[in-house]
C-alpha cells in the first residue's frame, strides 16, 4: 500500500474524467503531474501541481482547473478536504481512516511493506570498495563499503536485479611494490635484517605473509634475483591480501557477488579489442595534447600519444591511453572493464569511488556512453572523507596498518551495526565526522541509539502484552478496531509510516541511501513523542489490561512502526535490537 502512489493515480484518473467531460482538452500530457508532501505541513498532507503544469497546454487559468479538480477529489471518502492555494496549487488532507488503513496493511505485508517494482527487474551492477590489494581496508574504504552495500540493498528493495562487484586492481605497479614488501618480510622470516625503503608497505599485516612464504618455499629465494620470485610473490601476496579484504568485508556484513581481476585483461587482448572498437568509432586517435593549464611543468614536452576523444562527450580534454613507455594508463583497462560490464547485459552501472577520483568522472562517463551507444545508464557516486575522533580528539593511527586506521579498528571499537548506521547519516559527498565515543552515547543526539531504542521499546511492549495475556499476533492486531487511534500524535506516527514507500522510491531514484537513515530517525522521533505523551495521558499508553481491544489497537500501531523500522534497518544492513543494554 502506497498512499502517495494511490493519490497520484487518483489525481490522474480524475483529470481523465475531466477530459471526458469536456472540462479539459483531450491529449494532455500528464507525465509532469505530481503528488508530493507540501513544503509546509500545515497546508495539508499532500499537494498536487496538476493545475499549474496543465494550465498553459489546456488554455485555462490554473485556479479554474484546480477548483474543478478539488470538487471532484473531495468526493473520495479518503480525502477529507481539497483546498486551492495561491495561483493554483491544490492541497489535500486525508481522512484519518485513510491513515489508519496503513496499519493492517503493514502487518499483513510485513517487512515487504514499501517494496517497489520501479526497477522492473532490470539489471544493475554496483561496483564498490575496489581497493588496491596492498593491505587491509582503511576507514575511507569502510564508508565506501557501507554506502555501496546499502545502495545495493536499496535498489534490490526497489525492484532491481543487483550485482555487487569488486574490481581487484592487481595489474598496476602497486602490486609489484606489494611483492617487494612481502619479500622483505620473507627475508625477515628467514632471519635476515631488513629495512623498508620509502614507497614500500611497512605494516605488520605483511609479517604473516612473509612467514607463509617461508613455510611454502623455505630459503629458496633468499638470495635469488628479483626476476625469479617477483611474479610468484605478487600472486601469493595478492591472494593473501584479498583473503584479508574479504574477511574485513564479511565483518562489516558485506558480501560481494563478483570479484573481477584487472590482471585478467592483460595478455587476453580484451583491452586492445575494446580500444579498437572505439578507434573504429573515430574515438581513439594519435595526437598531441595541449600543455596543462596554468604553470607548465618543467619536464613537459609535446609528444604523440594514443588518446581517447572524451571531449566528444563533454570532458575537458582528451585522455591518454598509453604511457611514454608504451604500457597502458590505468584508464585503458578501466574502459575495457566497463565494456565487459556492458557486454554482460547490465541496464545500469554504478561506480562508488573515493572523493579523490573526481577527475575520473567525465572521462569514464564518456567511455561508457560511447561503448553502450548511450543505452546504459551510468552513475558515479563519490564518497567523501571520514574524520575520526575520540572524545573530540583526532584518533591515532593503527600500528597494525602502519599508516592508517583500518576497517577492523572501527569495527573493534563500535561494532558493525553502529559503524554502518553512522556512515549513512550524511550524504555520500559530504565529509563525515565519526567520534568513537559519541556514536555509542545513549541520547537523542545519537541517531543509531535513537532508532534502535524505538525498536527495543516496541519489542518491550509486545513482551509485556504477552505476559499480560493479550493476543498480539499480527493477524489479531490487524483486525483490531483502530478508530480509537485519533490522537494527533498517533495520526502523526501513521503519516510517517505512510511516507515509507515514497521514501524508498526517492532514495532509489537518486541513489541516496542516507535518506533511509534520515527517515528512520524521523519515524523514531514520532514514536518516542507518542510514548512520552503516554506518560502524561494514560489513554495513550500502549497497554491497559482493563481495555484489551483498545490496547490491541495501540499495540497494532506500535507493531507496524517496528516492522517499518526493521525494514529500513535491513536496507542499511543493520540488525534491529529487541533490548537495550
Amino acid at each position: 500500500m502506497n498512499l502517495f502512489a494511490d493519490m497520484h493515480h487518483k489525481v490522474r484518473e480524475t483529470l481523465r474524467e475531466m477530459q471526458a467531460a469536456g472540462e479539459l482538452p483531450a491529449g494532455l500530457d500528464l507525465k509532469n503531474v505530481a503528488v508530493e508532501p507540501p513544503r509546509d505541513p500545515a497546508h495539508g498532507d499532500m499537494a498536487t501541481n496538476a493545475a499549474m503544469v496543465l494550465a498553459r497546454p489546456a488554455g485555462k487559468r490554473p485556479r479554474e482547473i484546480a477548483e474543478s479538480l478539488a470538487e471532484r477529489l473531495a468526493a473520495d471518502p479518503r480525502i477529507a478536504s481539497a483546498e486551492v492555494a495561491g495561483p493554483g496549487f491544490l492541497n489535500l488532507r486525508l481522512a484519518p481512516e485513510a491513515w489508519r488503513a496503513l496499519v493492517p496493511a503493514v502487518l499483513e505485508t510485513g517487512t515487504d511493506y514499501g517494496r517497489s517494482d520501479m526497477g522492473a527487474g532490470r539489471k544493475v551492477n554496483v561496483e564498490f570498495v575496489s581497493a588496491n590489494p596492498t593491505g587491509p581496508l582503511h576507514v575511507g574504504h569502510t564508508r565506501g563499503a557501507v554506502f555501496g552495500d546499502a545502495l545495493a540493498n536499496l535498489l534490490d528493495f526497489a525492484g532491481w536485479q543487483v550485482t555487487r562487484e569488486y574490481y581487484i586492481n592487481d595489474g598496476g605497479a602497486q602490486v609489484d611494490v606489494l611483492a617487494r614488501s612481502a619479500y622483505l618480510r620473507y627475508l625477515e622470516a628467514n632471519g635476515r635484517e631488513v629495512a623498508f625503503a620509502e614507497g614500500t608497505y611497512p605494516g605488520d599485516y605483511l609479517i604473516g605473509v612473509g612467514e607463509a612464504l617461508k613455510e611454502e618455499y623455505g630459503d629458496r629465494f633468499v638470495d635469488a634475483p628479483e626476476e625469479e620470485w617477483l611474479d610468484l610473490f605478487r600472486r601469493f601476496a595478492t591472494e593473501r591480501m584479498m583473503e584479508m579484504i574479504r574477511a574485513d568485508l564479511a565483518a562489516l556484513g558485506v558480501k560481494m557477488d563478483v570479484y573481477f581481476s584487472e590482471r585478467s585483461f592483460y595478455d587476453s587482448g580484451r583491452i586492445e579489442e575494446t580500444l579498437e572498437k572505439l578507434r573504429e568509432m573515430g574515438l581513439v586517435y594519435e595526437g598531441v595534447l595541449e600543455p596543462p593549464k596554468g604553470k607548465k611543468p618543467e619536464d613537459w614536452e609535446p609528444r604523440v600519444q594514443t588518446l581517447f576523444r572524451s571531449t566528444a562527450f563533454g570532458d575537458d580534454v582528451d585522455r591518454p591511453l598509453k604511457k611514454s613507455d608504451g604500457s597502458w594508463t590505468y584508464f585503458a583497462p578501466d574502459i575495457a572493464y566497463h565494456y565487459d560490464k556492458i557486454l554482460r547485459g547490465y541496464d545500469a552501472l554504478i561506480d562508488v569511488l573515493g572523493a579523490d577520483h573526481g577527475g575520473y568522472v567525465k572521462r569514464m562517463k564518456a567511455a561508457v556512453a560511447a561503448l553502450s551507444e548511450g543505452k546504459v545508464d551510468f552513475d558515479i557516486k563519490l564518497v567523501q572523507l571520514v574524520r575520526l575522533f575520540k572524545g573530540g580528539q583526532p584518533f591515532k593511527m593503527s600500528k597494525r596498518a602502519g599508516t592508517f586506521i583500518t576497517l577492523r579498528d572501527v569495527i573493534d571499537e563500535v561494532g558493525p551495526d553502529v559503524a554502518r548506521f553512522v556512515m549513512l547519516t550524511r550524504k555520500n559527498d559530504a565529509p563525515l565526522d565519526f567520534d568513537f565515543e559519541k556514536v555509542l552515547e545513549q541520547s537523542k543526539d545519537n541517531p543509531v541509539f535513537y532508532v534502535q531504542y524505538a525498536h527495543a521499546r516496541i519489542s518491550s511492549v509486545l513482551r509485556k502484552a504477552r505476559a499480560a495475556g493479550i493476543d498480539v499476533a499480527d493477524g489479531t492486531l490487524g483486525a483490531a478496531d483502530l478508530s480509537v487511534l485519533d490522537d494527533p500524535a498517533q495520526l502523526e506516527l501513521m503519516k510517517r509510516i505512510g511516507a515509507w514507500p515514497r521514501t524508498v522510491e526517492l532514495a532509489a531514484t537518486h541513489h541516496e541511501p542516507h535518506r533511509i537513515a534520515f527517515y528512520l530517525y524521523d519515524l523514531a522521533s514520532a514514536f518516542h513523542a507518542l510514548w512520552n505523551r503516554g506518560n502524561d495521558n494514560p489513554a495513550l499508553r500502549f497497554i491497559d489490561e482493563g481495555d484489551v481491544p483498545g490496547s490491541q489497537a495501540r499495540i497494532a500501531l506500535a507493531r507496524a512502526t517496528g516492522v517499518v523500522i526493521s525494514s529500513g534497518l535491513g536496507i542499511l544492513g543493520v540488525k534491529p535490537v529487541t533490548e537495550m543494554r
